[in-house]
């Protein structure tokens, strides 16, 4: 799909840009013409994106710091489009309530801190925000009690703030991913005992690429999805409705 230039000079932050279907989205921002900022949670991943992903400017932030949110989005003066990617998984370690409430607040309240940011400056452009949901959005997970919880917390954050934003003008969707190959995933790719029954229930028989998840979240972002608000958008091969 092309955006016939609309994203040209437009200013896009990509929260949890530096890797994963993060840092797809980002590039395919920046391919478009866009004006890309990626944050990541360590210097580290930082200097990773900056020469990974041309064009891109990338800077650390701690989505648990609610006046580091501030300040990286006070930054994007003219904020056109807030993307929301930054997540943990925490496999087995979740069902900790420590941990749990770890991962919800990076998952869920740290989305939430950046949307509330970010609204005055979107409201000012008509600008929009795309969440990232999943499938566990949908299922539980037995080993991931804080990862679902807080991913079924953005579907309904996604829909609220869907209504609470639409007289500013913005629009708020999210993506819910089905089993994407990234390194969050690795563990169940890498074993064939997990990774067997996943490809059998998806229809297009493949694990989904960071860059599967990129286009329909240009999509969303796009003058072709303007009625479009509060759309949770399965990019899934068809997993949810086999």
């Amino acid at each position: 799909m092309t955006f016939d230039g609309e994203f040209q000079g437009r200013q896009v932050l990509v929260v949890g840009g530096t890797s994963g279907i993060g840092a797809a989205v980002g590039a395919a921002f920046a391919a478009a013409g866009a004006q890309v900022t990626v944050t990541g949670a360590t210097d580290a991943e930082c200097e990773t994106a900056r020469s990974a992903l041309a064009g891109v400017t990338a800077r650390r932030l701690d989505v648990r710091d609610p006046d580091a949110v501030a300040a990286c989005v006070a930054e994007q003066a003219s904020l056109a489009v807030l993307v929301n990617c930054a997540g943990v998984i925490r496999r087995g370690a979740e069902l900790d309530p420590a941990v749990f409430a770890e991962v919800l607040d990076i998952n869920l309240n740290g989305t939430m801190r950046a949307c509330a940011a970010a609204r005055p400056l979107l409201a000012a452009r008509g600008g929009c925000i795309v969440n990232t949901a999943s499938m566990l959005s949908f299922f539980g997970g037995g080993l991931v009690p804080g990862y679902s919880a807080s991913k079924g917390g953005i579907v309904q954050l996604t829909k609220s703030l869907a209504i609470a934003y639409a007289a500013d003008g913005i629009r708020v969707n999210a993506v819910a991913p089905g089993w994407i190959a990234t390194a969050l995933t690795r563990p169940l790719q890498d074993d064939p005992a997990r990774a067997e029954p996943i490809l059998a229930r998806t229809p297009l028989r493949r694990w989904g690429t960071p860059e599967d998840v990129a286009g329909p979240v240009l999509f969303l972002a796009s003058a072709a999805a303007r009625f479009v608000t509060g759309v949770v958008l399965p990019v899934d091969g068809g997993y949810l409705v086999s």
